[in-house]
């Protein structure tokens, strides 16, 4: 079993390393690769001044997304120091209304209660070390009616593995816990596996009241070349076999 703090410290300086990697992809209106989009979905309450928060910010492109559609104030996230850095020149033009921090998600920084009228996370929660922890978290960020809404790969998808002729299930779908990889792109990471039974369970424990569930058809217009290498991690084959993402939208009593 990884330790909690050596989970956070092995995946804060993996992101540091791979993040220009994925520099403004899988953001907002995208859901996830090879996913329908916000236009598709309308998942979004309405995002003119509103107050939002992204756990795991990224790069900053989703923020942007909503700072384009009006929203207020735009708070954001993330683990990587080098994250953030991105995430401050793409929301440069809106620095006015951005508030940035460099935190893990299961701990709260600072940012206040009772205050958000959307948290959201965009394939960035699927990295917690403490997933109850996190959406109690969550809940408290929110206002009363506020709404909550996560993205991540398909608990079920990371199972399957291309053997040269048909996937296979290759991990057990019930084993959850951190894995460590020893090479993500050149560096150490730690990668969490939840159910998607304990997912929606920790979201009611914490409180939220579960509003839709997406599993992701494939989105044919988001489909490129290289996805028709069914080896790839995110490949046409693979997403006609099993959805590539969950997305879940949530809302505080």
């Amino acid at each position: 079993m990884v330790e909690h703090e050596t989970a956070l410290a092995t995946n804060r300086k993996g992101w540091n390393h791979v993040a220009k990697y994925f520099h403004g992809s899988t953001a907002l209106p995208e859901y996830g690769p090879l996913t329908p989009t916000e236009d598709t979905l309308g998942l979004l309450d309405d995002p003119s001044d509103a107050c939002v928060l992204e756990l795991g910010c990224g790069s900053g492109h989703s923020l942007r997304y909503l700072a384009g559609r009006g929203a207020r104030e735009l708070w954001g996230l993330d683990l990587s120091s080098t994250q953030i850095a991105f995430a401050e020149e793409t929301l440069r033009p809106f620095a006015s209304r951005v508030r940035l921090i460099e935190s893990p998600m299961e701990v709260n920084p600072g940012i206040p209660q009772n205050h958000f009228d959307l948290v959201f996370s965009i394939y960035g929660l699927g990295w917690t070390t403490d997933l109850p922890a996190t959406m109690s978290l969550v809940n408290a960020y929110l206002r009363p009616g506020g709404s909550f809404i996560v993205s991540g790969e398909h608990p079920a998808y990371g199972c399957l593995e291309w053997n040269g002729a048909e996937y296979t299930v290759a991990r057990p779908y019930f084993k959850e816990g951190p894995t460590e990889h020893a090479s993500w792109k050149g560096v150490p990471i730690v990668i969490q596996h939840h159910t998607l039974a304990t997912f929606v369970g920790e979201m009611v424990r914490a409180g939220l009241q579960l509003e839709a569930l997406v599993e992701t058809p494939l989105n044919p217009a988001a489909v490129k070349h290289e996805h028709e290498d069914p080896a790839r991690w995110y490949s046409v084959a693979r997403a006609q076999t099993m959805p590539t993402t969950l997305i879940i939208k949530a809302r505080k009593r």
